[in-house]
């Protein structure tokens, strides 16, 4: 590990696993605020980190790095019951006072008036930042503040609770606000009024197993935890209410009881869904588990997983040669990043924290440090209702994500084409490999092919899933949408269906509908050139094509450069074609060949039987429904 700032020696009795300790956390702390710090103005009120800027401007992207830095600092601060060795709160209370005295102004200092959204709304994003920084560090920074600057902080603030969050979890930021003004005794009908707007909402967005949608349409993804789970349950944790905590945090535990499996061996996180900058912020739900107590998982686990996900990226360059967090996965990965992405986006990570909220002599700390979920077992679990299904397999400790169920597509909007998110529309994420980039082939994806023009899933309708001992199956459908041309070909319908067991995975597509002398192709996992994983497609049923393996210059998160496998086939009316994928980094893994003994295909469903145990597994169309034999 080499790191732009020094950390502790490796702790392999506590820690066998990732040789970390609370301490090498202060110490990261303290280092990425350090690195960051340098780049701030004369008044401490903005962070002007290098870099391209947002779409926001380089002022709200000034106040970003002020507010996100905050947070790491603040959970340092607190978490050390207000021992602040590098005068941290100093630096933030300056800030405060000099941004908050003129604010929208055009000058050196001025932060940005919180707006609409849809007209100046990043600092509404940075509000909470900064409240929940002011709100766990009250009794050594707000409490010693000059009453005029505790004025202006609460004016400025109340700007949240006054304009239109996003249709998502923005509502989350005023609720923030107004938690850290009723904390302060500065609460009011307005602050009441914003609360209660994000709680009824934040009711109405659950989902079932722990899972939120991340506004009224269907986006599940790391969101989850780094927000609809955090905001709501800290706060309720912070303010010591029990009923609010138990409500919270039987939700936070059902959520862990499925997320835990999404971190690979190495500690990676799955490569799915927005904001992936944040990086280490994945593991935020895991530790905010272990604060609060709220958490199916052990001490040693916990640690295993915060620690792991932390090391993973310092490990693997995220850290530019300055100390500050890049835009990107590894490094810096244009690919990965939002408009919305600006210098000091990344430090959301600083939510991963939340995790020194446990003083020195918790057991997160004390505790030895416990295999992974992954490092433990095969498992694959089904979680109908985000319409996700989990693989994971204990020789490579790679974890896999197939995706029925989470598109980010709103109600309100079309199924253009052209809106085709990588990060959402794949069939399947994992921890070791990235959707390639738009204009690139596309991995782990199945299209209709119309008078030469490619279909992209957008809206997927989930189908229904469910496991049973060592194999699940998740379902959905869409209407192939297309790029040029007709957005869609009436009465076109895509049925899939991914039957997870061990490290295979079935994959099943009837095309309902099609045009004559339409194709499909269907691609596998994407893998780089020296990759140790392999990832390979086995055609079943209705390929005519052979195996071909495709080039995606541009790479993914994890390689420059990758190559995907791909099948092609006949359609027209209703089709049925069926493969086995895999992707996988076992030491000399069996053929795919060789997996599959039998194959039978009917108007009704598909018949699979299994080599080595002559388990079949049964996938019928109308109704849906998956069984293992």
């Amino acid at each position: 590990m080499n790191t732009p700032f020094e950390l502790p020696p490796e702790d392999r009795g506590s820690s066998p696993y990732t040789g970390y300790t609370r301490a090498h956390w202060e110490a990261v702390a303290d280092g990425l605020l350090a690195s960051a710090w340098r780049w701030s103005t004369p008044g401490d009120a903005l962070l002007h980190l290098p870099g391209r800027p947002s779409r926001s401007g380089v002022r709200s992207d000034g106040l970003e790095g002020y507010a996100r830095t905050f947070l790491a600092a603040a959970f340092r601060v607190a978490g050390a019951d207000g021992d602040d060795p590098h005068g941290w709160l100093e630096r933030y209370a300056r800030g405060l006072a000099a941004g908050t005295r003129t604010p929208g102004r055009d000058d050196t200092e001025s932060w940005p008036l919180v707006l609409d959204h849809d007209v100046q709304g990043q600092p509404m994003v940075e509000s909470a930042s900064v409240a929940l920084g002011l709100r766990l560090t009250a009794p050594w920074l707000w409490k010693n503040l000059d009453p005029g600057v505790q004025d202006r902080a609460e004016q400025w603030l109340r700007g949240a609770l006054r304009h239109s969050p996003a249709p998502n979890n923005w509502y989350l930021f005023p609720f923030t606000v107004a938690g850290f003004l009723e904390s302060v005794g500065r609460g009011d009908a307005e602050t009441a009024a914003a609360r209660q707007r994000a709680v009824d909402l934040l009711e109405g967005w659950y989902r079932g197993d722990g899972w939120y949608t991340d506004g009224d349409h269907q986006a599940f993804d790391h969101y989850n935890g780094w927000a609809l789970h955090l905001y709501p349950m800290l706060d309720a944790h912070l303010a010591g209410d029990g009923e609010r905590s138990a409500h919270y945090g039987a939700r936070l535990r059902e959520h862990l009881e499925g997320f835990s499996l999404l971190f690979g061996a190495d500690g990676a996180p799955l490569h799915f869904g927005r904001s992936l900058v944040y990086r280490f912020a994945a593991s935020t739900a895991v530790a905010l588990g272990a604060v609060t107590g709220h958490t199916p998982l052990t001490a040693g686990t916990s640690r295993r997983l915060t620690s792991g996900t932390l090391r993973y990226f310092l490990d693997r360059g995220a850290l530019t040669g300055d100390g500050l967090l890049s835009l990107g996965w590894h490094g810096p990965h244009e690919a990965t990043l939002q408009a919305y992405s600006g210098p000091a986006s990344p430090y959301w990570a600083s939510k991963a924290f939340v995790s020194l909220l446990a003083p020195a002599g918790h057991p997160l700390w004390t505790a030895r440090e416990e295999p992974g979920p992954v490092e433990e077992a095969d498992r694959v679990l089904a979680l109908p209702a985000p319409g996700l299904l989990v693989q994971a397999t204990r020789a490579d400790g790679t974890v896999r994500l197939h995706n029925h169920g989470s598109d980010d597509v709103r109600h309100h909007e079309g199924e253009a084409a052209d809106g085709n998110d990588p990060h959402y529309g794949r069939l399947a994420y994992s921890t070791r490999t990235g959707p390639t980039a738009p204009g690139n082939v596309a991995d782990n994806h199945f299209s209709v092919v119309v008078n030469g023009r490619a279909s992209v899933r957008r809206r997927i309708h989930p189908l229904g899933a469910g496991h049973g001992e060592g194999w699940g199956w998740a379902a959905s459908w869409h209407r192939p949408v297309f790029v040029a041309g007709p957005p869609m070909v009436p009465g076109l319908r895509v049925e899939s269906v991914t039957v997870a067991r061990g490290r295979y995975e079935l994959r099943v597509h009837r095309v309902v509908g099609a045009p004559d002398g339409a194709r499909v192709r269907l691609t596998g996992w994407a893998t780089g050139p020296d990759d140790t994983a392999v990832s390979a497609l086995h055609g079943l049923h209705g390929w005519d094509d052979g195996h071909e393996s495709l080039r995606a210059p541009q790479g993914t998160a994890w390689t420059r450069w990758a190559h995907v496998p791909r099948l092609g086939g006949r359609t027209g009316g209703t089709s049925v074609h069926v493969c086995l994928a895999t992707l996988t980094a076992e030491a000399e893994p069996t053929p795919l060949v060789d997996a599959v003994t039998a194959v039978a295909v009917d108007g009704d469903g598909v018949e699979v039987t299994w080599a080595g145990d002559g388990a079949r597994s049964v996938v019928r169309f109308r109704p849906m429904s998956v069984s293992l034999l």
